[in-house]
């Protein structure tokens, strides 16, 4: 049976190629696309895996994502370095401004406050040293995902002139620039090289009290509590016993990132995208490949007709169209992650957010299951009212 399978398979190679063709293209989209999404919610907690000294984090009851965040009241540090179990806690700060550029445009960035002590909450350097951060009014630029956001004249002629310079050639920002904040000039001291951010968005970071000084006066400016724990201590316990003396919501690193992840499917508009493209993938792939294969069982009609002249079984042509299904779907998917795996190599390399997690080919395998067999299923109708003496007589 399975070399009549693959003597029907390669007599049309055309044919052969287009159930090729679609099975690939199902495979290929559906694990990219997956891939796709899993890079865009692996970045969503770029905060958070840019800080793993911090086993504990704390924050705000109503706080359910990295995203999503009021600010605590100052007292709150000192509330949670009191719990036993904990053996250090710092301050972080979340908030956004508008930046001016030496050459009077803008760009709306997102400050990042870290503990004066102990700068804990910095992402890794590409350039400058975090202990020039200390200096009043300094700050760390970090693209975070963007491109082309923090820029700056190339020419000092274009810096800082009585008129804006809006069409100056530019360059991105290095240490030594000078940039406005709450009509507060900030020096740039370094460039971080931190995890890119989804969404993506530039970033400044500073001191807390560089933050409070440049950004606009509020009450309150702590939004996160970064515990570490004693050794031997367990991140959960610490965290449970956090919640529980102070009212206030403590997550493990782990425990946050899964919430961040939750609230992004249920709240990011980019999800739907992702389901968008899946479907697409599912519909062309099942449209190409159900009339492919539906064609290859029509056309060899007569080939089918004389093995059951000759005593085959129905269950028997069932199972050639079912073997053939199965050969395309496994070189499709073969094929189709292949070529995932090597755009997602180019993709990678110009940045996207392209990270294939396990359950991207699971879901490419599982597409190509479901559309191999819907297009088999389709194809097996000729066969069941096949009647051989009269096709042959004919």
């Amino acid at each position: 049976m399975i070399s009549i399978a693959l003597k029907m398979l390669l007599s049309d190679r055309v044919k052969y190629a287009g159930l090729l063709f679609g099975l690939t293209f199902t495979a290929f989209l559906v694990t990219f696309a997956a891939s796709y999404f899993g890079g865009m919610m692996t970045r969503s907690f770029a905060l958070i895996a840019d800080n793993p000294s911090a086993d504990v984090w704390v924050m705000d009851p109503a706080v359910s994502a990295v995203d999503q965040t009021i600010d605590l009241p100052d007292h709150a540090l000192l509330r949670v370095r009191s719990v036993t179990g904990v053996r250090s806690a710092s301050q972080l700060s979340v908030a956004h401004a508008d930046l001016r550029f030496a050459d009077g445009r803008f760009q709306s960035v997102e400050v990042i406050g870290v503990d004066d002590a102990t700068l804990a909450g910095l992402p890794p350097l590409a350039d400058g040293a975090a202990d020039a951060l200390r200096i009043p009014n300094a700050a760390i630029a970090d693209a975070g995902g963007t491109s082309g956001k923090l820029e700056t004249p190339v020419s000092p002629r274009d810096r800082w002139p009585f008129r804006p310079h809006l069409n100056a050639p530019l360059r991105p920002l290095a240490r030594g620039d000078e940039v406005i904040v709450n009509d507060q000039r900030v020096q740039i001291v370094g460039r971080g090289h931190g995890r890119p951010w989804f969404p993506p968005r530039p970033l400044l970071f500073t001191t807390l009290s560089t933050a409070r000084r440049i950004l606009p006066p509020e009450r309150e400016r702590l939004t996160f509590v970064l515990a570490r724990v004693a050794p031997g201590a367990s991140p959960a316990a610490v965290a449970r016993r956090i919640a529980s003396r102070t009212g206030l919501r403590a997550r493990t690193a782990t425990e946050f990132k899964a919430d961040t992840v939750r609230w992004m499917l249920a709240n990011s508009e980019d999800v739907g995208d992702a389901i968008t493209m899946l479907t697409i993938a599912m519909l062309v792939g099942l449209g190409v490949t159900g009339v492919m294969m539906f064609m290859f069982t029509h056309q060899n009609l007569r080939a089918y007709a004389v093995l059951q002249a000759m005593g085959a079984q129905v269950s028997t042509l069932l199972g050639v169209v079912w073997l053939q299904a199965a050969i395309c779907g496994a070189i499709g998917t073969g094929l189709g992650l292949g070529l995932c795996t090597l755009a997602g190599a180019v993709f990678t390399r110009l940045d996207f957010p392209f990270h294939m997690l396990w359950f991207a080919p699971v879901a490419g395998v599982v597409a190509v299951i479901f559309v191999s067999g819907a297009a088999a299923a389709l194809s097996l109708r000729p066969l069941l009212t096949l009647r051989p003496a009269e096709l042959l007589a004919g």
